[in-house]
């Protein structure tokens, strides 16, 4: 179904000076955006209605159009990219609507018209809205993979059968370089602007597979199958940008990358493994610019916030944070060390790696072949006079010790441990070998946590659940009490059809009074330690869980997806 936006009525239309300058405007940079005093509007969209309005052509809504499935079928995809257009639908006469951020290239649409044996006419969109629309069906990188192809066909359909070694492959190489570090930079370029944690490039027996994840939860990205065929000269470029051994495909290396996108700098750390049917690849993107290091900045609830905030500012002590690889653990120890930073604290943290560089605050890369673990990282680090000491995790009985004795010589010491609540902490340092009444006495709080996803805002849809569609522990009696609704997804455009639109957090903070102290040092069983610490007020995770489902801020398939039933 097409939609058109409604027609605006403007007290005058463009002028023929106008007309030229917004024509040079978009044939140098495909928008409107650099000529808006010029053409006097406030944005791009008054400026694209403006020009509609002028040569009377109509502006099509693309983020609500749905564009038949089959519309590309008989369609020569080359028009696409050389000429910055998409089709849309047809009219009742059988006429081609072709959309288009510049109108001024009628020779264009007289082209794809004489190529489809069929009318055309041009319809005004949005470039951002129109580039989305082209990556969504023709996949990221699609225009370079076209010029690739081009120039395999300029050289005669000769298919090279084996891998060409980069460093000597010479001319041939140099050929296909240009294009090629475009493909990446799409690849990369792409994951930054959606919001991507994680890009995996797997060889698979079928070609290669693009997935990014985002959210925490994988996408498989539209890529065009051609792609396939210049799979080793994405991994070896990849290799190049990370400093690596590009000759080497034998043994997993791991390497890092740094790139400037927007005007803002990313780092990327790269891990390559070989697999059955080639290299690979998976990229983290560590991206600062769009971190907010503060812990009502990361969306910690109030009462949280108020219960931590007075954990990290304690003189001494072991403060702990658990949870799944992925669950925020480390941006939350950030915003602590934030909050608590200035000029009279010092600050160190070891971490294995450093995944973001912290203003005011002195970080250790641990490196495990020449001896700098976490525990001997730790022992440097206490005869530096530090206040406060982050580890990035305690993994094993000597990192555990190092980080008890640190706390019992009044130092305040942060860490992570892999644990599926807070509860566990106390049986998992116990089980490392240390001895329980040292970590009764240490340990001053711990904190649980999950990463959710928030419904999109553009398209979550209210309801009231019957009591067969919500789990035995969620307060339902509560909701209808209060007359109140809840929210599921529904999926668009903004939200990638996904209904889910950035993440927030579930917290279950677990601080000890003397029976949960004396539980622990008695090596009792965390379900014990558990049902204590919920009879002094703790709340755990599924119960935090539904607070957000209450407030509309997630749905319930979300909370059980994530947070087990106490």
């Amino acid at each position: 179904m097409i939609v058109f936006a409604e027609k605006r009525n403007f007290p005058q239309l463009m002028n023929p000076i106008q007309l030229q300058i917004a024509r040079q405007s978009l044939e140098n940079d495909g928008r409107l955006q650099t000529v808006l005093n010029q053409l006097g509007v406030k944005n791009e969209d008054e400026g694209l209605a403006l020009l509609a309005a002028t040569l009377n052509i109509p502006v099509i809504d693309l983020s609500k159009t749905e564009v038949p499935a089959n519309i590309l079928d008989k369609f020569p995809i080359k028009m696409i990219h050389r000429f910055g257009v998409f089709p849309v639908g047809y009219q009742k006469d059988g006429t081609l609507l072709i959309a288009t951020c510049n109108p001024f290239h009628l020779d264009s649409i007289d082209a794809i018209a004489a190529a489809i044996n069929k009318p055309a006419v041009p319809v005004i969109a949005s470039p951002g809205e129109l580039a989305k629309l082209i990556k969504a069906n023709l996949g990221v990188g699609a225009e370079t993979i076209e010029g690739l192809l081009a120039q395999n066909e300029e050289e005669g359909g000769v298919e090279v059968l084996e891998d060409i070694d980069w460093d000597q492959s010479g001319d041939a190489a140099m050929a296909q370089e240009a294009s090629v570090v475009r493909l990446v930079n799409d690849i990369l370029t792409e994951a930054i602007e959606s919001g991507t944690s994680d890009i995996h490039i797997e060889a698979q027996e079928a070609g290669m597979k693009v997935r990014y994840r985002i959210d925490g939860v994988l996408q498989t990205q539209p890529m065009p199958p051609e792609i396939n065929r210049f799979q080793s000269a994405i991994v070896s470029r990849l290799k190049i940008m990370a400093r690596l051994n590009i000759a080497e495909k034998r043994i997993p290396q791991d390497g890092r990358i740094k790139i400037k996108v927007s005007d803002r700098e990313v780092d990327i750390r790269l891990s390559i493994i070989p697999m059955l049917h080639g290299e690979g690849i998976v990229m983290r993107i560590l991206d600062k610019d769009r971190m907010n290091f503060t812990l009502r900045g990361i969306g910690m609830d109030q009462d949280i916030y108020e219960q931590f905030g007075k954990l990290i500012k304690l003189p001494h002590g072991i403060l702990l944070v658990t949870g799944p690889t992925g669950s925020g653990k480390t941006t939350t120890l950030y915003s602590a060390l934030n909050e608590i930073k200035s000029d009279d604290t010092k600050i160190i943290t070891t971490e294995d790696p450093i995944e973001y560089q912290l203003d005011g605050i002195n970080q250790i890369q641990v490196h495990t072949k020449v001896g700098l673990t976490f525990a001997a990282s730790l022992r440097a680090i206490l005869r530096h006079d530090p206040d406060v000491v982050l580890v990035g995790e305690i993994r094993d009985f000597e990192t555990a010790e190092n980080a008890i004795q640190a706390s019992l010589t009044g130092h305040l010491v942060f860490s992570t441990l892999h644990t599926n609540d807070a509860a566990g902490a106390y049986t998992r340092m116990i089980d490392m070998g240390v001895e329980p009444f040292l970590v009764s006495t240490t340990v001053e709080g711990i904190m649980a946590q999950r990463l959710i996803r928030r419904l999109c805002k553009h398209c979550k849809e209210p309801y009231i659940p019957d009591i067969k569609d919500v789990p035995d522990d969620f307060p339902l009696n509560q909701l209808l009490e209060e007359k109140g609704q809840i929210f599921r997804p529904v999926g668009c455009r903004e939200c990638r059809q996904t209904g889910y639109a950035g993440r927030a957090a579930l917290y279950e903070l677990l601080i000890p009074n003397d029976e949960i102290r004396s539980l622990a040092g008695n090596k009792s069983p965390s379900n014990e330690v558990k049902k204590a610490a919920r009879a002094s007020g703790m709340e755990t995770l599924r119960d935090n869980g539904w607070k957000k489902v209450l407030a509309g801020l997630t749905s319930v398939d979300e909370i059980v997806r994530m947070a087990k039933q106490d």
